[in-house]
């Protein structure tokens, strides 16, 4: 009876979607979310910065005068539901074309069907998702009825759009970058899908306030993923007849373990975030990236080099422990591995994190290199010169050096360079404190004697 109940229930929505069969045992119907197409503004939830009253795009749009639109973002922004309402908006044709399965052939042809449309007085929108996928050559093909007019074209992409899509491209086209949803506007869209004939029809759905902000909260501001969540919730939840309740622990149950969306944005975006929270002395933070990275499956290996780079770059000598310790930690997880591997990582970059930092070796060779490149480079002094070969003596080279351990303290004035300069500059931070004394003291005439 209960199944029997069920697939009533889905062929309903199946109805309810449009040109399916509404008999038991039938295709499924399409998703939530591609059934809750948004058809206005009013119902298109989020991207206020970009589709505000008054914005670039939402003038671009109302006045119907884009030519070329890409827009970039995380799954479940908004993208492709912003096409569609585009090309519903302008009363354009809407083609939807795959970055991933579509070919060169495919947009010749979308590309010959819409110059025949031009000619009866319609305008032609060709979406091509996943944009990033598309090479060069697939993209250049573009490019010419773009300029003529012929075809009007949205890209859309969970990619950086100045990494992937080639420069004529861009420059023929307006650039959004979409956001993930807001856990208000995720609520939002839940409580309009239930409030939507076409969501589930023929069903009384009762949903509790707790498994509405569980969704929100977990769906990473992706709205087809708490839709997807929403759909399995309801067709899974408590019946009284068509009266469907959906509790928190549905709500638990339909989710999914989350995925985390890292992209090459999100490589490289992360990696930045997990440094300079180490740089900004803030553990707490770094080690909430370095979980992120290793959820993604980033290579452990990245991570400890990224460590140890970073204990010399900005820890230095102002605590010479650090680059010890992020260099075990690199070895360590060569050979442990995960998950052992996330206990190290955690050490060493919570120990860089607190240490106190300088970035005065950084500093120093990198104003050295300069003066090489830029600068006369500067000869060595002949009392410097190797002197240990047959014929180094007859050339003058080693007379007159001082050794240093032969002085008092280890030290003894003498040139080691043609020009006086000042490259390390050591810093009052931790150990490089008793460094800056000591080569203050050295550095004045007379030095330590």
């Amino acid at each position: 009876m209960e199944q029997n109940l069920f697939e009533n229930e889905i062929a309903a929505v199946a109805a309810a979607a449009g040109g399916c069969d509404a008999s038991p045992g039938s295709a499924p119907p399409p998703p939530l979310a591609a059934r809750l197409r948004p058809s206005g503004f009013s119902q298109f939830f989020g991207q206020s910065h970009v589709i505000g009253d008054g914005k670039l795009l939402r003038r671009a749009i109302e006045s119907d005068s884009f030519h070329s639109i890409i827009l970039s973002g995380p799954p479940g922004c908004g993208k492709t539901s912003l096409a569609e309402l585009v090309a519903g908006v302008t009363g354009s044709a809407f083609i939807r074309l795959s970055g991933v399965l579509s070919t060169v052939a495919d947009l010749r042809k979308e590309i010959a069907a819409a110059a025949n449309r031009l000619r009866n007085g319609r305008r032609t929108i060709v979406f091509i998702d996943e944009i990033h996928r598309f090479n060069r050559a697939q993209q250049d093909v573009l490019l010419p009825d773009i300029e003529n007019g012929t075809i009007r074209f949205i890209g859309a992409t969970t990619q950086n759009p100045f990494f992937y899509v080639v420069g004529p491209l861009l420059s023929r086209s307006l650039l959004f970058r979409l956001e993930p949803l807001s856990e208000g506007d995720v609520s939002g869209i839940i409580r309009n899908a239930l409030s939507d004939p076409r969501s589930f029809p023929g069903m009384d759905v009762e949903i509790s306030d707790d498994a509405v902000q569980f969704i929100a909260e977990n769906c990473e501001g992706d709205a087809r993923r708490a839709l997807n969540a929403l759909e399995i919730a309801v067709l899974a939840g408590a019946r009284d007849g068509s009266r469907v309740r959906v509790s928190k622990a549905d709500a638990e149950s339909s989710m999914q373990e989350k995925a985390v969306e890292y992209g090459d944005d999100g490589h490289y975006d992360t990696a930045s975030a997990f440094i300079k929270s180490m740089r900004g002395s803030d553990p707490d933070s770094a080690v909430y990236w370095l979980a992120k990275m290793l959820h993604a499956g980033e290579d452990i290996r990245f991570i400890a080099r990224r460590i140890v780079i970073f204990a010399s770059e900005d820890v230095g000598n102002a605590d010479p422990r650090a680059l010890q310790l992020a260099v075990s930690a690199m070895k360590a997880v060569e050979m442990i591995g995960m998950p052992e591997a996330r206990i190290i990582l955690s050490q060493a970059v919570t120990y860089c994190a607190s240490a106190p930092k300088s970035n005065a070796s950084y500093l120093a060779v990198d104003a050295a290199m300069k003066d090489v490149r830029e600068n006369r480079v500067q000869p060595v002094p002949l009392h410097l010169r190797d002197s240990h070969y047959k014929g180094a003596a007859q050339l003058g080279h080693g007379e007159g050096y001082k050794y240093p351990h032969d002085h008092e303290g280890g030290h003894v004035e003498q040139d080691y360079m043609c020009v006086k300069k000042v490259y390390y500059e050591p810093k009052d931070s931790g150990f490089e404190t008793k460094i800056r004394e000591k080569l203050s003291r050295i550095r004045k005439p007379g030095g330590l004697e």
